[in-house]
């Protein structure tokens, strides 16, 4: 992936890139400006068409860990997966993970992320203590709780529009090693997904479940859930976990309605009817697709889209029938198809996204203005239902959703540093690029 992509590949723009060198440096003398970590995001937030990208990941310093309290502060540009790598055989681990351990933590506390265990721990921001924040005028802040506090909660999911990220201190947790152990099983629709949901929340930390977006009308909303525990089991982890790398971009997608169904079918028919145990290294629990590097290759030149969002847990079964329905009249379906049950914990940032309900994700091959008009059909269902839309996912929305989304943009909006913007705040709020001053 080229540095100042997203990781949807689309749009594609035009940005210069500034590398910073060190924390300490000044911000340089241009505008607009916005922060780039590892390019984790789908579509537009991490994106500037016309200005200076900000690349951290050379800000990849661990600055110090407290073994007696598990307190780790670092630079913003390090990545999840070094922060594991280091400290998880020590049995220290990040609370919350999204579903791929290759982002900078910066991208983490700017896009609020959620991890499989949102319904016991909340979001990765709950494990935030402070953050140092540079804006645009020299001015060094810390924020935290208790300190610039109105800062706090608007960098939190602020998609980097506040300021430079430059360090962070984490409250890590301990587990017991390398294993998660847990179980999988069938179900048949949305509402065997929230019974065993609300059956496993109690006792397991991970809850997740995919399903199969191509199942035929009789069968809609199957999948396969899975539940599971950090553990201690004894066996120690493989010294190498395979990787493969997809090679190169294919001039076309190799994603499509008739390769997705039959993998679908393969995968549903595979699972277990009743619950089987089940044992996976950490990673491979948490992470399944960083095993595979520059996947989102297969989708083609064009890229893809996402489309998550979150459902309120009242209208969700409902909702999300009618995204089924949506997909068969549409012919088209996706293998990275999740849903999750998000707790109650009121996210701490005001535009996080994460809040309770149940949250659906699934990937598309970019074919044009028939995947636009499917996506735009998505939101009808999700803004029908009172849900929202995962910025860090999106690359579409108009400016109308967003704002019903997150009615809270307007008291965000005095937040946002002057020389600080993205395509994703110019195309939802319709405010101009701003200007060096």
């Amino acid at each position: 992936m080229a540095l100042g992509d997203s990781w949807g590949r689309w749009p594609r723009h035009n940005q210069q890139i500034v590398a910073l060198r060190s924390r300490f440096e000044p911000l340089p003398d241009f505008a607009p400006l916005l922060p780039y970590g590892n390019g984790r995001s789908y579509g537009d937030v991490c994106l500037n068409d016309g200005g200076t990208l900000l690349s951290t990941r050379s800000l990849d310093h661990l600055i110090a860990f407290d073994a007696a309290t598990g307190v780790l502060e670092c630079e913003a540009g390090v990545l999840l997966s070094e922060i594991i790598e280091l400290l998880a055989p020590r049995h220290w681990m990040l609370p919350v993970v999204p579903g791929t351990a290759l982002v900078t933590v910066g991208g983490a506390i700017a896009n609020d992320v959620h991890g499989k265990n949102h319904h016991r721990v909340g979001t990765f921001c709950h494990h935030l203590l402070d953050f140092e924040l540079l804006r645009s005028n020299g001015e060094f802040l810390i924020c935290s709780p208790h300190q610039n506090t109105e800062l706090f909660r608007a960098t939190i999911g602020g998609l980097g529009l506040t300021g430079l990220i430059r360090s962070a201190r984490l409250q890590l947790r301990t587990i017991d090693g390398p294993w998660i152990e847990g179980e999988t099983q069938r179900f048949a629709n949305m509402e065997e997904f929230l019974a065993l949901s609300a059956a496993s929340d109690d006792e397991h930390e991970y809850t997740v479940a995919w399903f199969d977006s191509t199942a035929p009308a009789q069968q809609r909303g199957r999948g396969v859930f899975m539940r599971a525990n950090h553990c201690a089991i004894t066996d120690p982890a493989p010294i190498r976990q395979g990787q493969v790398r997809v090679p190169l971009t294919p001039p076309f997608s190799v994603v499509s309605q008739f390769t997705t169904r039959i993998l679908n079918g393969l995968y549903y028919r595979r699972s277990a009817t009743r619950p089987k145990q089940r044992q996976w290294l950490q990673q491979r629990f948490l992470f399944p697709l960083d095993r595979i590097l520059d996947w989102n290759r297969v989708y083609g030149p064009r890229g893809f889209f996402q489309y998550q969002c979150v459902l309120p847990a009242q209208g969700a079964t409902d909702a999300f029938k009618t995204m089924l329905g949506l997909l068969e009249r549409h012919r088209q379906g996706s293998f990275v198809s999740v849903l999750k049950k998000f707790g109650s914990a009121p996210s701490l940032g005001l535009l996080s996204f994460a809040r309770p309900g149940v949250t659906v994700a699934m990937d598309f091959p970019n074919r044009g203005a028939d995947t636009l008009r499917l996506l735009a059909s998505f939101d009808s269902v999700t803004e029908q239902a009172g849900g929202a839309v995962y910025p860090a996912k999106d690359a579409r929305m108009s400016a109308a959703s967003f704002q019903r989304y997150f009615p809270a943009w307007e008291a965000f909006r005095q937040f946002v540093d002057p020389r600080f913007s993205s395509s994703f705040w110019r195309r939802v709020t319709g405010q101009p690029s701003c200007s060096a001053s």
